[in-house]
C-alpha cells in the first residue's frame, strides 16, 4: 500500500538525521495518514479515504469535500477520488 494520500497526493519526503557530531544519515519523512469516512453533501453519502492529517483540516478550511474536489488537481487524485469528482460534477 503506497503511503500517500488519496486527494492531495502527499507522499514521503526525504531529509537527514543529523547527530550530534553533525554526521549525517539519509532518512525518510512519513506523511501522518489517516483512514476517514468523508461525507459528500451533493450525493448524500459518505466515503473512506486514506489521507493525510493536514488535508483533513484543509478540508474543514476550504468547505467541504465537495467544494475541495471541485477545485483539485486530476493530477493527484487517487483514482478513487477521482470517480466521486466525475459523479459530483454529473450530480450538478
Amino acid at each position: 500500500m503506497a503511503r500517500r494520500c488519496d486527494l492531495t497526493g502527499v507522499g514521503p519526503k526525504v531529509g537527514h538525521n543529523v547527530s550530534h557530531a553533525n554526521n549525517k544519515t539519509k532518512r525518510r519523512f512519513l506523511p501522518n495518514l489517516c483512514n476517514v469516512t468523508l461525507h459528500s453533501d451533493k450525493l448524500g453519502q459518505g466515503f473512506k479515504f486514506r489521507i493525510a492529517a493536514s488535508t483533513l483540516r484543509t478540508l474543514d478550511h476550504v468547505g467541504g469535500l465537495d467544494v475541495f474536489l471541485a477545485k483539485a488537481d486530476d493530477g493527484q487524485l487517487s483514482p478513487n477520488a477521482l470517480k466521486l469528482k466525475r459523479k459530483l460534477s454529473k450530480a450538478s
